[in-house]
């Protein structure tokens, strides 16, 4: 956690525990981080694995690059500096997420390792790194927004993978080749490991 501006503020400590969430819940709160280039498959692979532990009665929620920038971090454009300051702001959100039980399905291209490794600083323990990861070419000719077309006509700056930098994960969690595994490929995948990883109890 950021530490205040102000010495007049006080943490309020919840009279409800996270094993006592976790126990009704029946699943560990935790952050699950994808990051990887635009198109490379975030956002489908989270959203269908949202619905998927939905399905199973668990408590998940999707946060995504675009709900929170037209929201939280409207006011940040896409410099190093304000890329920094969005990742940062939604770790704080993601990690309220997981402090109050819920999987959390953070999907952000968050191309810098620092920053990253700032989130799960914040998590202490209950961070994964998912790395979505498919080729810049491949990631090209999907271009689902036409985001990278713009981004080789100069139309957008500070692009990420064409003219703004991308650091791939050194150590993730999982990585998903999303070049190679389907989506339900890929969330079988994701599931399994929140099993091994005692997430979530074997059913």
């Amino acid at each position: 956690m950021g530490h205040p501006k102000s010495a007049n503020i006080t943490a309020t400590i919840s009279k409800i525990s996270l094993e006592q969430r976790e126990r009704r819940n029946r699943h560990r709160g935790c952050v699950l981080w994808f990051t990887g280039l635009s198109a490379a498959g975030k956002s489908t692979i989270a959203n269908e694995l949202e619905c998927a532990l939905f399905a199973k009665g668990m408590h998940a929620f999707v946060l995504d690059g675009d709900r929170i920038r037209h929201g939280l971090c409207s006011d940040l454009a896409f410099s190093p500096h304000d890329r920094q300051e969005n990742i940062r702001r939604v770790g704080e959100v993601a990690a309220l997420f997981a402090q109050a039980g819920f999987i959390c399905i953070a999907a952000f291209i968050s191309p810098y390792r620092a920053d990253r490794s700032l989130v799960r600083n914040m998590n202490d323990g209950n961070f994964y790194e998912v790395y979505v990861n498919a080729p810049l070419s491949v990631c090209e000719s999907r271009d689902p927004k036409g985001l990278y077309e713009k981004a080789r006509h100069n139309e957008i700056k500070n692009f990420t993978g064409i003219s703004a930098p991308y650091e791939p994960p050194m150590n993730p969690e999982i990585e998903l080749r999303t070049d190679k595994l389907a989506v339900s490929e890929a969330v079988e995948r994701i599931l399994r490991h929140l099993k091994k990883w005692r997430v979530v109890k074997g059913r």
